[in-house]
């Protein structure tokens, strides 16, 4: 299980705009959010608030990147649909999704299946992980990484 101070894994996905990767983002500090699907109400109210401090992040140096098996066409159409402002990649192999530790088995009604597990990380410029947050309830959950991430000197 990834924690802080652990070097974060490498990923490159696809996105409705292109791709993105760890590389490609190296100087800046990632908030990788992982959420379990597209246009449903706790992604959206996820993605419009990042999407609503997205220039407070920039400000900060950060880059925020949703994460979730959705192809990216599907991001394509919740972005335009809800003004997300946010990049949305597609782990449609849900491989990234498991290295991070967010593919979880879930349980609702009784019935257990696997998911992904609503999860922030936060990295710093030169790639470590500097705060985890796990089974993240969307209400407050923004500000806390925004203050977390003005505490980063990187």
């Amino acid at each position: 299980m990834l924690q802080a101070g652990d070097k974060a894994p490498e990923f490159d996905l696809p996105t409705d705009t292109g791709r993105v990767s760890l590389a490609s983002l190296k100087g800046k500090k990632i908030i990788l959010y992982f959420y379990p699907k597209d246009d449903t109400s706790g992604c959206t109210s996820q993605a419009l608030q990042f999407s609503s401090e997205v220039e407070e992040f920039a400000k900060l140096g950060a880059v925020v990147v949703g994460v979730s098996k959705d192809s990216a066409a599907s991001h394509a159409k919740f972005r335009l649909k809800h003004d997300i402002t946010v990049e949305l990649a597609a782990d449609t192999t849900g491989e990234i999704v498991e290295t991070y530790g967010a593919w979880v088995e879930k349980s609702m009604y009784g019935r257990k299946y696997m998911g992904i597990d609503r999860s922030t990380f936060l990295i710093d410029a030169e790639g470590v992980i500097r705060e985890v947050w796990r089974k993240v309830k969307v209400p407050g959950h923004i500000k806390a990484v925004l203050t977390a991430t003005k505490a980063l000197k990187n």
